[in-house]
């Protein structure tokens, strides 16, 4: 058969040069600046980020601080991060959707590098009121599985719960208190009536 059909090994792609005559394989690092720039607007797609956090983010990607400031900056001017109205957005999310109270709040957006003046504007839309009525409604949609327990021990969990989601503990009792009392009123209530069965 000769040579005839037999097949020459294959010249790996990576080491061919292309049209301009350069070896692709050695083809230099992109621009570093391009390069944050694109992993701050791949990020941002997903969800809004503090200027801390992709600061952070390109930090532990090996970006030199000048670039990190520099795209920062620049991602600031054109409005694309913008601490204070995340700090907003982030506080009415998480208060409408979690039930987190103003405690919990602050410690997430500290965690997230927002300053505590930034903090405190957005966390001042939450007043004690809301605060409130958001919390009797986490203890309203918990009340049902209390059914069973004794007062202590539902008092208990309630207020464990709504501190864990960052109320303050004086609220927290007060709110607990007020339900528990419906609650056994009603229990009460129920083993006072005159029962229907006679004798």
């Amino acid at each position: 058969m000769g040579s005839f059909g037999r097949r020459r090994p294959a010249r790996s792609r990576a080491s061919e040069p292309d049209d301009a005559g350069r070896d692709t394989a050695q083809d230099p690092p992109a621009d570093p600046v391009s390069a944050a720039r694109t992993v701050c607007l791949n990020l941002l797609t997903t969800r809004a980020r503090t200027r801390s956090e992709l600061s952070g983010d390109l930090t532990r990607r090996g970006f030199d601080d000048d670039v990190i400031r520099g795209v920062l900056d620049r991602l600031v001017e054109v409005g694309l991060v913008d601490d204070a109205d995340f700090a907003e957005q982030w506080v009415t999310s998480r208060h409408r959707h979690q039930g987190l109270g103003r405690r919990a709040l602050a410690d997430e957006l500290r965690r997230k590098g927002v300053d505590q003046e930034t903090a405190g504007v957005a966390l001042a839309e939450i007043d004690r009121d809301d605060e409130r009525a958001r919390a009797s409604e986490l203890v309203a949609r918990r009340m049902p599985s209390m059914a069973r327990l004794e007062t202590a021990v539902a008092a208990r969990r309630l207020v464990g719960m709504l501190a864990r989601k960052g109320y303050a503990g004086g609220l927290a009792h007060d709110v607990v208190r007020e339900a528990l009392a419906v609650r056994d009123a009603g229990v009460e209530e129920l083993l006072g009536a005159p029962s229907d069965v006679e004798d």
